[in-house]
């Protein structure tokens, strides 16, 4: 390279920079890199660590070590200062041997801080490469290690530091712990594979790869990395579909699961009120003209009716909306299908027959949802399921624990003792919820009551070892529907050396997919979805007629009154088992009152029929690494 194309290199950063300063300046950001020594103290830093040479990715360099020479470069390290400075002159000296036969060899000098740089020698070598678009440059790194505290970004950094020694890449960070195992699943790794240098090579193109269109569609707005929304999009697609589609073809499907993107930083909307828009309501007639007149639903289950109660119970919701609303709906049914690519053809076959909204009963069927939703965005597509972080899927479950509060105040009244036992199903969102709603019943009406707490996820014969502590009333799973009635179902009373079945809480799915379907028709669905912009999540409870409690007929009087009394004022609002809480943290609440006696089981505890649910919904699910069988959530 000849001195004057040095010169003119100069000349067009220059102008870049300055450009770029007052672009700055107009919206209220400092012009100039930042000092780590005027972001840290040494009360913020735990420790240091020297890396040795790596390379690193110069979008990352955001500042220096020191003050020294910041005001000679803009936030993104291009020059400042006129043609005719001495720094100038050393500047074009090193643009002439950055492409000369020597190039620049020699590396920098930086501090890492939360996985960005800081330059301690080497500014204008950034500069020079960076006025080239130069993707990475050689450093010597000393990382300085953050102080732990619960902040999410320090949990999120000190899961990056164990996973860097096993990728050397620095362009690999995410905003949430736990990220980087569900891309060692999603890649076809081990939890702790350690990448080889293809691999690492092969990664980093793809991810390049992937990166412009995810800025070119506004990625740089949203408060999440490239690395971030480049998980969502694994979730639906592969790696090697990333590293083999044409750009347009790329493009289009980073659009299909944008929703999902955009939701990622933002908590999941758990809407708690029936979202049905009357026909002469405002919002009813804004979306009118997209509603349809009439919907084809399709229902879709890994499980039979006649070998499994919870798709029986959802097949008899099916048969009263049909019944309910036979003028306007039809149905087709996919049952007994197992997750992934079987039931990814069952709800392609469901669209070719027509289906406008896909109800999926079960958890496992969501990783089969996501690709359905991202191949037909104009089928409304629904698993049954809580706090599942997409867009593109809503999710909707039922308040059970309502019903729960009752059967604890009946459990209260019916024992003088205040024993009294409880069988909890699995340690998911919800029903840490159930078992707090029974206990603070059951001391409403006893204020002496104690809960003995058994997982039947951990052992199988949980209602006999709480009969053999001597525990004369259990309260043991729900029943499915009301015409279900098998004892021991619900709460249970010990009597003649058998369990009686006194009261049971139960689901009513014909009213959610009734109340579901209406909102199709009437315009709640697009009113929900155009306030919200975020994953959404229908639980719904007593007021929509989505759960009930069933009393047993020698429930005495007294009793069965006060239950009513219980139920109506749960459904009109004046009574309410957590009046201290939001929905959010009723729903992921993980601890249990003060007068339940038990634990929340660990996932080795659990049985192995139990673990593939407590993956997919456990209150602890983050904390579980994924397995290869497993949607990546």
């Amino acid at each position: 390279m000849s001195r004057q194309e040095a010169v003119s290199q100069y000349a067009g950063a220059l102008k870049q920079g300055r450009r770029a300063y007052k672009e700055a300046l107009l919206r209220g950001r400092y012009p100039y890199p930042q000092v780590l020594d005027e972001i840290i103290s040494d009360s913020m830093v735990a420790g240091q660590a020297e890396l040795g040479v790596i390379e690193i990715p110069i979008e990352q360099i955001v500042g220096t070590k020191t003050a020294g020479r910041r005001s000679a470069f803009s936030a993104d390290f291009l020059p400042l200062l006129d043609p005719d400075t001495e720094f100038a002159g050393k500047w074009v000296a090193l643009c002439e041997a950055h492409l000369g036969d020597e190039g620049i060899r020699d590396p920098i000098r930086c501090y890492e801080y939360f996985g960005r740089f800081y330059v301690q020698e080497g500014n204008k070598r950034v500069s020079v490469l960076r006025s080239y678009g130069a993707p990475t440059i050689p450093a010597y790194v000393v990382r300085m290690i953050p102080v732990w505290t619960e902040d999410p970004a320090v949990a999120a950094y000190y899961d990056f530091m164990q996973s860097f020694p096993l990728t050397k890449l620095y362009r690999t960070r995410f905003t949430r712990a736990g990220s980087f195992v569900k891309l060692q699943k999603a890649l076809g790794y081990e939890p702790d594979h350690v990448w080889t240098e293809d691999e690492q090579r092969r990664f980093a193109a793809g991810y390049t790869y992937f990166q412009e269109p995810f800025l070119k569609l506004g990625g740089g707005d949203l408060p999440i990395t490239t690395a971030d929304a480049m998980l969502v999009w694994l979730k639906v697609y592969s790696f090697d579909e990333l590293i083999s589609l044409p750009s347009a073809e790329l493009a289009k499907s980073v659009k299909a699961v944008w929703a999902d993107i955009r939701a990622l930083p933002e908590p999941i909307s758990v809407c708690t009120d029936t979202p049905e828009v009357k026909e002469n309501h405002l919002l009813g007639r804004i979306f009118k003209p997209r509603q349809p007149s009439h919907l084809n639903v399709a229902f879709i289950s890994d499980q039979l009716p006649e070998q499994s109660d919870w798709a029986r119970a959802h097949d008899l919701g099916r048969e009263y909306l049909e019944t309910v609303m036979e003028d306007r709906v039809e149905t087709q049914t996919f049952y007994g299908v197992r997750p992934g690519e079987e039931a990814e053809a069952a709800m392609e076959e469901a669209i070719g027959n027509g289906a406008q909204l896909i109800l999926s009963i079960t958890p496992p069927l969501i990783g089969a949802c996501r690709k359905t939703a991202a191949a037909h965005p104009e089928v409304r597509v629904l698993n049954c399921s809580v706090s599942m972080p997409y867009a593109g899927v809503r999710t909707y479950y039922s308040r059970i624990y309502e019903a729960k509060y009752i059967a604890g105040a009946i459990a209260g009244a019916l024992s003088p003792s205040g024993r009294i036992g409880y069988v909890a199903s699995n340690p998911i969102f919800g029903v840490p919820a159930s078992i707090n709603a029974f206990a603070l019943g059951a001391q409403l009406t006893n204020p002496r009551a104690e809960i003995t707490l058994r997982w039947s996820c951990v052992e199988e014969d949980a209602m006999d070892a709480l009969a053999w502590e001597g525990i004369s009333l259990i309260s043991n799973r729900d029943i499915p529907t009301p015409d279900r009635i098998r004892e021991p179902w619900g709460l249970c009373r010990i009597e003649d050396g058998r369990f009686h079945s006194v009261a049971s809480p139960y689901w009513h799915w014909g009213s959610v997919y009734t109340n579901l379907v209406r909102s199709v028709l009437c315009g709640g669905w697009e009113a929900l979805g155009t306030s919200a912009g975020q994953a959404v999540n229908y639980w719904w409870g007593m007021d929509s007629r989505a759960v009930d409690i069933l009393l047993g007929e020698d429930l005495p009087a007294g009793i069965r009154r006060l239950a009513d009394i219980l139920r109506r004022g749960i459904i009109d609002g004046t009574i309410q088992p957590f009046p201290d809480a939001t929905p959010e943290k009723i729903l992921h609440m993980d601890t249990l009152a003060d007068c339940v006696h038990g634990t929340i089981p660990g996932y080795e505890e659990l049985l192995p029929m139990a673990r593939s649910l407590v993956r997919l919904q456990g209150v602890y699910r983050d904390a579980i690494p994924p397995e290869k069988e497993d949607p990546i959530l």
